[in-house]
């Protein structure tokens, strides 16, 4: 489980650093920075498929993301007794991303590219300065694993001295995408396997056109797709080898008297759904939005395959208001399996995701920062930056 999360310098996320639990949830106003932060966790999660450079460059590179506002804060601006201005920059230019986990801790440091790059067509790309793994809250030298700094890699070896395990790492990659071997660092290995275990669920299709509506070729589903065209073989595989009670109760519970059931016919899968009151099952094509979406999420969470961390974005869009309480018990049920993240700005949800004992986090905006309200400098979680 991941019990810090920190950002520096992306976006609106200066200095973002806030203490984690099993169920998060995430609030505040427009603008306040809610999407920003369920990027960062995006770009955190890329660094294990090779594709943070790549996801920073598709938003416009550093030049775009990067904080825009000056390196620091005087208490007098904080103050109002000072206007924002500029300042002389101290520290070299940084876009950092990390946590601290119960079992190891990442850092990843990026930056501009060196001006040896500069006849390179690709001399705009943000370059990798530093990735680092350790134990503990702190890097302190003692609790450090895996080092990279530049292009060079090193590990300890059962604990003992460093080894170097790459000379040349390319600027683009992580060392978490290009380090494979689990006998040479069997740390960078299970790591890498935890943060691609996560899933980011955004945006379901819902409409007459959505691949959820039709019949599709089914086979063993354990992890529901992130766009839901395999809604139907999802729902099959949680009864045959998931928590098929659970499935029935969370019907039930947004659909009073009803029950969800698969159509399988040469091969391909159709969602079917018994409502109180008809005289036969409604096929997906013939639900409401609301309803095909609610299915929807009963399938992520009641995932065969729970994973490390699962973030749910404005997961509210198109249900009605009286579906969202029985929602909430559902993310509670799945906060049981899977740390989870809530973006969200129902005010219904809120309330009763805080009755299923989330952490609330409310963040709102000043001079352009986005900070947590009521989260003071002595109530932050230790977090240290490795210095370049």
């Amino acid at each position: 489980m991941l019990q810090t999360l920190a950002v520096q310098n992306y976006r609106t996320l200066r200095d973002f650093v806030i203490p984690l639990r099993p169920l998060n949830l995430i609030t505040g106003a427009n603008g306040s920075g809610k999407s920003n932060l369920y990027k960062a966790l995006r770009l955190l999660a890329e660094t294990a498929q090779g594709g943070v450079v790549g996801s920073l460059a598709r938003e416009g590179g550093l030049a775009s993301t990067l904080w825009a506002g000056p390196e620091s804060l005087s208490k007098a601006v904080r103050r109002g007794e000072a206007p924002v201005q500029g300042t002389v920059r101290k520290k070299p230019i940084s876009l950092g991303l990390g946590f601290v986990g119960s079992n190891f801790s990442y850092a990843i440091d990026m930056g501009l590219p060196s001006p040896d790059r500069s006849g390179s067509a690709f001399s705009l790309d943000p370059s990798i300065k530093g990735e680092f793994v350790w134990v503990g809250p702190v890097p302190r030298p003692a609790a450090m694993l895996v080092e990279r700094r530049g292009g060079l890699v090193r590990a300890r070896i059962d604990g003992g001295e460093w080894q170097i395990v790459h000379e040349h790492m390319a600027g683009f990659d992580s060392m978490l995408s290009q380090i494979a071997d689990p006998r040479q660092t069997p740390e960078l290995a299970a790591l890498r396997e935890q943060i691609r275990s996560w899933r980011f669920y955004d945006h379901f299709r819902t409409d007459a056109a959505a691949p959820a509506r039709a019949p599709q070729i089914g086979t063993h589903t354990p992890v529901l797709g992130h766009d839901g065209t395999d809604l139907a073989a999802a729902l099959q595989t949680i009864r045959e080898i998931g928590d098929a009670r659970a499935l029935d109760e969370a019907v039930a519970d947004a659909f009073p008297g009803a029950s969800v059931a698969v159509d399988t016919r040469d091969g391909r899968f159709e969602t079917t759904m018994q409502q109180h009151g008809l005289l036969r099952p409604l096929k997906a094509g013939e639900l409401s939005d609301g309803t095909l979406r609610y299915l929807l999420w009963i399938a992520a969470l009641l995932s065969p395959r729970p994973p490390e961390l699962l973030v749910l974005n404005e997961p509210e869009t198109s249900l009605h208001p009286d579906l969202l309480p029985a929602l909430a018990r559902l993310i509670g049920h799945a906060a049981e399996r899977s740390q989870i993240f809530v973006v969200s700005h129902a005010k219904r949800l809120i309330a009763a995701l805080e009755e299923q004992g989330c952490q609330s986090l409310v963040l709102q905006k000043e001079f352009g920062e986005t900070r947590v309200a009521d989260l003071g400098e002595l109530d932050r979680p230790a977090w240290h930056w490795v210095a370049r």
